[in-house]
């Protein structure tokens, strides 16, 4: 696997890209623990033919991509999970009246084989008493060799937001299959200038196609991507909502990603924390039960807060502050300056 370094200003300024390719195993060894977070997940969901599985606790994610495999002729719908049964030994040999599914995942046509990372899904084809479509093995091995009885079955295989599913007849012997699985890596950061935006200050959420694409507003593929995890996608166009802070920094960037390599993302903000004090005098200790709002030169209301110490994250500009206590008000301009944390005090004098 390869990694693509991409570096990405506010929409204001010009963007910037430089590109760094450094040699990575293709078993995803990068960042394992952060990429655990999506490939942990249920799989996808493609129009008509696989299970729903329940969501495990944690971040919510949408794991449904704008575009999957097709449909699946006669399965229905909507499918529901039992417990999962005790996987078979990859290894396990099969007995005259068993068949061998040889399960294996590659990056595309003519690409390398896929090392880890794919969880395999084995659901019967047909439906049971109550309707619902049993999952008969789960494996999480590169190449399972799976042991079942013959019949027919529906294989769905799944590495972060990719997925593939296929039907399947097994006899009493081995079946070989082979899925592609275009994945690639999106890992991403913050910055403002040189310094780095601590993790939990700074989301992303990622779309499918460009953001200078027209149509109907699309959902996003993933959202709430804390700084460093590592998200498994197809290949494709993407673009990347950055937002630092809960007010106004928020910067978007289109991004391309390629089957098998990691692609490394900066997203470079022009913002500065701000820390409001109401204070007496100028150096004075702030007074509590402060109602705050921030707003732009032609009165738009940007953020509101209530408290002592609001801190609030705003993009480089003017903007002025308003703060009301006890039934005062009190106003004064802000300028924000890229890079510069800074208490700002509004005096009541």
């Amino acid at each position: 696997m390869k990694a693509v370094k991409t570096s990405h200003t506010s929409s204001r300024r010009k963007s910037r890209h430089a590109t760094t390719l450094v040699l990575l195993g293709m078993a995803w060894s990068i960042n394992t623990a952060n990429a655990q977070f999506f490939t942990d997940r249920p799989p996808p969901i493609p129009p008509g033919n696989i299970p729903e599985v329940p969501t495990p606790s944690g971040p919510a994610i949408s794991l449904a991509p704008s575009s999957g495999p097709a449909a699946t002729p006669g399965l229905p719908a909507t499918l529901t999970q039992p417990p999962v049964t005790s996987a078979t030994p990859p290894q396990a040999a099969a007995t005259p009246a068993q068949g061998v599914l040889a399960l294996s995942a590659r990056y595309g046509k003519d690409m390398p084989a896929i090392g880890n990372g794919v969880i395999w899904r084995v659901y019967s084809d047909k439906p049971d008493a109550t309707g619902a479509f049993q999952l008969v093995r789960e494996e999480r091995g590169a190449t399972p060799n799976i042991v079942l009885a013959p019949g027919s079955y529906v294989v769905h295989a799944a590495m972060g937001l990719v997925s593939a599913v296929r039907p399947v007849t097994l006899r009493a012997e081995t079946l070989r299959e082979s899925f592609d699985l275009p994945a690639g890596g999106l890992r991403i950061e913050g910055r403002v200038g040189t310094s780095k935006i601590p993790q939990g200050q700074i989301t992303f959420s990622i779309y499918k196609g460009s953001q200078f694409e027209i149509g109907n507003e699309r959902a996003p593929i993933a959202t709430n991507v804390a700084a460093g995890d590592v998200a498994l996608v197809p290949e494709g166009t993407y673009y990347i909502i950055s937002n630092y802070g809960d007010a106004n920094s928020i910067v978007r960037s289109d991004i391309r990603v390629q089957a098998s390599k990691l692609t490394d993302v900066i997203v470079t903000h022009r913002a500065a924390v701000i820390t409001l004090k109401l204070v007496g005098t100028q150096g004075g200790e702030a007074l509590a039960n402060t109602a705050w709002s921030v707003i732009t030169p032609a009165g738009d209301v940007i953020k509101e807060y209530n408290g002592a110490f609001p801190r609030v994250v705003l993009s480089e500009g003017e903007y002025r502050v308003i703060a009301k206590n006890e039934g005062n008000v009190y106003e004064s301009p802000l300028n924000v300056t890229n890079g510069v944390d800074r208490e700002m005090e509004v005096l009541t004098k």
